[in-house]
């Protein structure tokens, strides 16, 4: 594993940098404690990584999930106020204290589910996921990392890190965000962000990766170190230029450093009897599992060795990673693509490097919190914007364009969907445009009409399925009058009834347009025998 350590450290980094500000982002937007999202992060790499056949896919907190488990946490609280309620009418109650405790039990179930579903050979449905929609899945989630981190670049934090719904809590959207971003930016954040892109961007280069520091040292770790250094300098020379506040990373110093163990929430293991938390607990592991396999398949397209990773596997190690997580207080975990993104654009090779991202949010959380609350949201913006250039490009979408409609619009409709909604949304939508244009695709596949004049070949070839009724239909309704028509079948391995009736019912009708039929070599098999007024049509 640690053959390719000058690799996956550097990467490693870059990645925890990334994962870093998302894991509180995410946190904050699922109405959860603040170190639930780093606890999931630090077990989806540590824990996750371990067991993962992937080797460079990353797990943790999903923002996809933001919203949900927002949802579910407020419908526990309700459900803990009215048992207070009845324990204070004096009425039987389970005696439950904190919705967020009840939401760690369903976390856990939904590991054990996951889990089985591991053992149960789900992760098949991975393999059904058109190659369409997974690059436009990756384009759009480059698009969305620059549109959706301008702002933060900027300056403006109004919006969680993470944020991929087009519509906004704050009545705004993405577009309008970035908009009033940069009408109203700040001069410091904006410094930042531009010194820290500069860094980034020269550290790149080839000409310079044959020195040591800039082969083995990120260019976004020091990005980072010195835009916090820059807003040090701020404080001094410049004070209504320095950031503070909200936009800086923010972890809850006083838990950390007064008493560590308070930062681990166990899960109340009385909720087993309420139905609703079995309930999450199935929602969670359905749409963590999707997520999951969605993040899988397109690791695996970012991957340059091409490795394919196995998906059952993978989602017995995500099942682990949630009970885990569920057992301490973590949010539920996923694979994440923007944090696999940036893991193969750093150079990771193995696993090692998400395993080593999650000892460095341990580390990092446990031993120096308080530098890291130094650190300008803009600084790590600039991270996420850039790896988000890498993931789209104008030769991506031209490659794209150049296979054909059948490719091009499931791809362009997945990037459209994912920002005019969101990650799971957008991929729901691409993907359901994407089978359309994949039965699309198979309508006349097995069937060819080859028309000189008045003489008509029907050759019926392979697997001629229900799919190719209607493209049948509106060509026999094309035929000119006084046609001679051959319908050949030899071809053909299986034929549906549908399409045996959709002839044995031309032929009916064929008389009224003086069109005279031949039928040679159809399927006998499949009573391939048209009677029509006494006459009778078969092989030969």
């Amino acid at each position: 594993m640690f053959k390719n350590l000058k690799d996956d450290l550097p990467a490693s980094l870059v990645v925890y940098l990334v994962a870093l500000p998302l894991c509180l982002g995410i946190a904050i937007a699922s109405d959860a404690p603040l170190f639930s999202g780093m606890i999931a992060g630090i077990i989806g790499g540590i824990v996750v990584g371990s067991l993962s056949g992937s080797q460079i896919s990353v797990s943790g907190p999903a923002a996809g999930l933001a919203v949900i488990v927002a949802s579910d946490i407020k419908n526990l609280g309700e459900l803990v106020a009215r048992d207070k309620m009845a324990a204070l009418d004096g009425v039987k109650s389970y005696g439950f204290e904190n919705a967020f405790e009840l939401f760690l039990l369903s976390v856990v179930i939904a590991g054990v589910f996951q889990f089985i579903l591991g053992l149960l050979k789900a992760g098949r449905v991975g393999n059904y996921i058109p190659s369409s929609v997974i690059k436009g899945m990756l384009a759009a989630i480059g698009l969305l990392l620059i549109l959706k981190q301008i702002p933060h670049a900027l300056g403006v934090d109004t919006d969680f890190e993470g944020d991929e719904a087009f519509i906004q809590e704050d009545g705004e959207n993405t577009l309008t965000e970035m908009w009033h971003a940069l009408l109203d930016f700040s001069p410091g954040a904006l410094i930042i962000s531009l010194i820290a892109g500069a860094i980034i961007l020269i550290w790149g280069r080839k000409s310079l990766k044959r020195y040591g520091l800039f082969k083995y040292v990120p260019g976004a770790l020091v990005a980072v170190i010195l835009g916090a250094l820059l807003n040090a300098a701020f404080g001094h020379w410049k004070p209504e230029w320095q950031l503070a506040g909200d936009h800086l990373v923010r972890l809850p110093l006083d838990s950390i450093e007064g008493n560590p163990q308070k930062l681990i929430t166990l899960p109340d293991w009385r909720g087993f009897q309420l139905p609703l938390v079995w309930k999450i607990a199935g929602v969670i592991a359905i749409i963590a599992s999707l997520e999951t396999l969605l993040s899988l398949e397109a690791s695996d397209k970012l991957d340059p060795l091409r490795r394919i990773s196995p998906p059952n596997r993978e989602l017995k190690a995500q099942g682990v990673g949630n009970i885990v997580s569920g057992l301490i207080g973590g949010l539920p975990i996923t694979a994440v693509i923007v944090r696999s993104s940036a893991n193969v654009l750093a150079g990771a090779q193995s696993r090692l490097s998400s395993i080593l991202h999650g000892v460095f949010l341990l580390v990092s959380v446990l031993l120096f919190p308080q530098f890291l609350n130094l650190i300008p949201k803009s600084a790590l913006a600039v991270v996420l914007i850039l790896v988000g250039y890498k993931l789209i490009s104008w030769e991506v979408i031209v490659e794209n364009y150049k296979k054909g409609i059948n490719q091009f619009i499931p791809f362009a409709v997945t990037i459209v969907a994912i920002m005019l909604t969101d990650l799971l949304k957008g991929i729901g939508i691409g993907l359901l445009v994407g089978i359309i244009f994949i039965i699309r695709t198979n309508f006349s596949r097995g069937v060819t009409f080859i028309i000189e004049g008045q003489n008509v070949l029907i050759k019926l070839r392979d697997n001629v399925s229900y799919l190719n009724k209607g493209y049948i239909r509106r060509e026999l309704e094309k035929l000119p009058s006084g046609a001679s028509v051959l319908i050949d079948g030899g071809s053909a391995h299986f034929i549906d009834p549908d399409i045996y009736e959709l002839i044995d019912d031309f032929i009916r009708m064929a008389k009224d347009k003086q069109i005279e039929i031949e039928i040679k070599r159809t399927l006998n098999s499949h009573n391939a025998l048209f009677k029509v007024d006494g006459r009778k049509f078969d092989s030969e």
